[in-house]
Parts: C-alpha cells; structure tokens; sequence
C-alpha cells in the first residue's frame, strides 16, 4: 500500500492549477443517465472516485469513453441495469446519487444503502422521503433500496435538514418529472449550481439553485451537452491553508475565488496577504500565522470539508483557535494523528481547542478519510524530520496529484511504494 513520505520546513513558491471539483463531477456523470444522447464533460478530475462512478455508469449500460485530459464522454443509449451494488456504494458515497436520475429516466431502482462512515453517519431519509412525494414506491429489503414509479410527478418537498446530495438527487429527478417540483431548505453549494447548469444545458427548467428555493419545472426528455466541470474549491483552499502554516508566495490558476469567501476570510485573519484577480489567486505568508477559530455551517459557511485542514494550521498558531464542528459528529479523528506531529489539541464534544506550538515533530500517521488526510499533509509539511503518512489512497479519492503540485511548489514530498 502507498505512503507519502513528507521531509517539512520549507516555504512554498510557486504557481499550481487548481483541477475539477470531485464533488461536482460526481453528480453531473450521474446526469448523464437522465438522457439517451451523449454529455460531453471537460475539466473532469483524475481520481479514484471518478474512475469508481463510471465504473458504476458502464455496468448499467452507459458507454464511458476514456478521461483524457480532463475530458470525457457519457452515453446511456439504454440504462439496461438500473442497479448500484453494494461493493461500489461502500467505496463511494456518491453512487446514491443514480437513484433519482434511473427512476425518472427507468422507472425503476435498486441501489445499496450507503451504511456507515469514518465521519459520521450521513443517512439517505430525505432521498427517499423526496421521491416518495413525487409518486416513488420505496421500500428497503436486504440493505437495498427498491424503487419503482411509473412516471414521477411534481411536488412540494421541504427537506427537514440541508443535505446536498439529497438536494441534488431531487433536483435531477424532478427535470423528468411531470409537473413542477418545489425544494424548500434546499442545499446552497455551488457544486447545486454547477448541477443545475449542467441539466440547464441538456434542456432542463430549473430556477433559485444556489438559493433555499429550488424550482423545477419537468420536461418530458432531456438532450445532449456539454459541460465544464467548475474548479474544486475544497483542493484551493487546502493549497491556501498550506501556504498560510508553511509560509512562502504562491499563484492558484483556475480558481473560482466566489465560492472560497469563508475560507478566504479566515486565512486573512491568520495574517496570510491574500490577492484576487478573475481566476486567480495569490497568497503570501510571512512569519507564524494567527490562530483562527470557526464553526462549519452549511454553505455560504465556513466548509466542513476544509476544518481539518485549518486545524492543522492552528497547530503551530500564534495563540489558541477554537473549532466547532457542526455538520458531522465524528470528524476530528484526524486530531489524534496530529497529536502524534506534537500538537496541543482537546476535543470537548464536537469542539477541538487547539493551542498553537511552536513546531510540530515528523513522526508517522494514519490518514482516517479524504480531508483528514489533507490536514495530515500539511501537518508534515511544516513538522520538523520526516513524516510518514500510511493508507493514502484516501488522498487519491479526492486530491488530483497532490504530491506532484506541491512538489512543484518546492515541497519534499514523495509517494513510496
């Protein structure tokens, strides 16, 4: 199994592009499902996860051409197995998200139930209340989720809690649905609106993404597109976040900073110079940051996806930072990892006080799951000696490339066999 083998101290310098987000990628291949025509995808990451879904899509009859360069092309000429199996939900989340899009466009699904995670438990209630509303028959047999419709119909759903990909799944179902479908409490992401340009472009009417209040009117059949995955906001502002611990002046190419507004704001805080021009953006750290205290919300919040990563910063902070996590109830095992590299961290409930040191100590950890093992990267990058961090194919879920763009940036950092 592969390492990251991390020798820290050194500032970074230099430019990085920043790839597709994993988590509008994902649901967008899903899209694909909703017609018979071909989606045609650019700046889609390389990633595990990625190879994982169109896995999934080829063994219901998708045609899934190559990813090269960051484009692919997806075709459901016929979704001739509306079924998502156990051994690929487990390993991905996400695959939840072919549900709504084979019952609108199949009339019918089977699709594991998710089961557990290494940050909480995060259940598919409001997926199955949703398309309940709108006419599913739903029921759960032997870890499956069994459902069936004839053709989904519009309807007023307010979901009890925030969920994204629960919004997202409604949102892709409702487009064939008959009638007009009304989202109440529906996420905010930007990865909902990249969603929702994307069905746009294959002829969907869809009004309010990136609001509470979602509304989509259906249409019988949706067409071809083609689609540019938006920039992954959470591998930005773990560049950023690296930059702003380890110190040092890089430019981020190919950003999208108007989803980064939180994150920006805090690393500002921690005294990082932080410039922004189109697509770019460029920051500079001099001298030990500041500690910076937070409190994950849903988004336009600050990103649950990005406190592992300004927990690691805290660590060698000037002062102590005060994190409150509010989205999963078991998301600071990266904590202890970091406590190993000589940080001072006490976890009160689902609050961690970090008190600043004044360096950390290579040593050798566990990546637990995808962001943990970005704050763990960080956490070697300014420890003194040499960092050895086990089980990164977590990395590889998520992270196009890591090792490579910041090695670009100056960082000694090498992935063993």
């Amino acid at each position: 199994m592969d390492r990251l083998l991390i020798r820290g101290g050194r500032p970074l310098e230099g430019s990085v592009r920043v790839s597709g987000a994993k988590n509008a990628a994902l649901p967008i291949m899903c899209a694909a499902l909703l017609t018979d025509q071909a989606l045609e995808l650019s700046n889609v990451p390389k990633l595990m996860d990625v190879r994982t879904m169109a896995k999934l899509l080829s063994q219901m009859g998708v045609e899934a051409g190559p990813l090269i360069d960051g484009r692919t092309s997806l075709r459901a000429a016929a979704a001739q197995n509306p079924e998502a199996p156990y051994e690929l939900v487990k390993t991905m989340r996400a695959s939840v998200l072919v549900l709504g899009p084979l019952l609108a466009r199949c009339g019918r699904a089977k699709v594991s139930l998710p089961g557990g995670c290494a940050i909480g438990q995060r259940p598919v209630d409001q997926h199955i209340k949703g398309l309940q509303a709108m006419g599913a028959r739903i029921t759960v047999e032997h870890g499956y989720m069994i459902a069936a419709a004839e053709r989904l119909r519009g309807a007023h759903i307010v979901m009890d809690l925030v969920t994204v990909t629960g919004t997202e799944n409604l949102m892709m179902a409702a487009a064939l649905a008959e009638g007009t479908t009304l989202l109440e409490n529906a996420a905010r992401e930007p990865e909902v609106i990249d969603l929702a340009r994307c069905l746009t472009a294959m002829g969907a009417r869809i009004e309010g993404a990136g609001t509470g209040t979602i509304r989509i009117e259906g249409v019988p059949s949706l067409a071809g597109a083609e689609h540019a995955v938006m920039p992954d906001r959470i591998e930005t502002g773990t560049f950023l976040a690296a930059v702003a611990a380890a110190g040092g002046k890089v430019r981020l190419t190919g950003a999208a900073p108007e989803t980064l507004e939180a994150t920006l704001e805090k690393l500002r805080e921690a005294g990082a110079r932080i410039a922004v021009s189109g697509d770019v953006i460029e920051i500079e750290m001099a001298g030990r940051p500041q500690a910076a205290s937070l409190r994950t919300e849903p988004y336009p919040g600050f990103a649950t996806d990005m406190q592992a990563q300004l927990m690691a910063l805290d660590t060698i902070a000037s002062g102590t930072g005060v994190i409150t996590e509010t989205i999963f109830e078991n998301r600071f095992m990266h904590a202890l990892e970091l406590q190993r590299l000589g940080a001072d961290i006490t976890i009160q409930g689902n609050t961690a006080v970090v008190k600043g040191v004044e360096r950390l100590q290579g040593a050798s950890v566990m990546a637990t799951d995808l962001r943990a093992s970005a704050s763990l990267v960080i956490a070697g990058l300014i420890a003194q000696g040499e960092t050895v961090i086990e089980r990164i194919y977590h990395l590889d879920r998520g992270y196009e490339a890591l090792e490579e763009k910041f090695g670009a940036l100056g960082a000694k950092i090498e992935r063993v066999k």
